[in-house]
């Protein structure tokens, strides 16, 4: 049974988050202030303190939302081969794109890159246990190995340091994963 939030704490929470990720793409998140996110919400600071800690809370959240659509990303696509999946994964993130550029460029961006390198070698792993893998190989060490690779290369797609549309560089992507699985 899912419970239905007030109609008025979305509302305020939908302006924190709208004022916040206006603000994260215009002046990126080090220069953020409560203050600037309260006003430009149109709210008072004791409303953005009743949903959330701080500026880095806030971040958490929407982080870790956008961490949850990721998963049942993976999970509508496990039908899918591993490139095609890939390929919608990085649709994702393009869709995304100046959100996540924000993250991987700004200075605090250590939370971000942990919980994304995290979801990416858990991702990886449900792989592994389908692939005949040397048992020999230490799982931790192909996981660290896979999920940092694809992270940096998803970095470097987000920031447009690699040329390539988002389907090309994806299937790349997938491909060598697939090899290394």
């Amino acid at each position: 049974m899912t419970k239905k939030i007030d109609r008025r704490i979305a509302k305020s929470q939908k302006a924190i988050r709208k004022a916040f990720l206006e603000m994260l793409l215009e002046e990126g998140f080090e220069s953020i202030t409560i203050k600037d996110i309260t006003e430009r919400a149109d709210l008072s600071r004791k409303t953005f303190y009743l949903h959330y800690i701080d500026k880095y809370d806030l971040l958490d959240k929407i982080v870790d939302e956008h961490l949850e659509e990721l998963g049942e990303i993976c999970d509508q696509k496990r039908d899918k081969g591993l490139i095609e999946g890939t390929i919608i994964w990085f649709d994702y993130f393009e869709k995304h794109k100046a959100f996540f550029a924000s993250l991987f460029q700004g200075t605090s961006r250590i939370s971000f890159h942990n919980k994304l390198l995290t979801f990416i070698m858990r991702e990886v792993d449900k792989k592994l246990e389908k692939s005949t893998l040397n048992q020999n190989i230490d799982r931790q060490i192909v996981l660290k190995f896979l999920g940092t690779a694809v992270m940096g290369v998803l970095e470097s797609y987000v920031l447009e340091e690699v040329e390539g549309d988002t389907e090309t560089i994806a299937a790349q992507v997938g491909n060598m994963i697939e090899r290394n699985l």
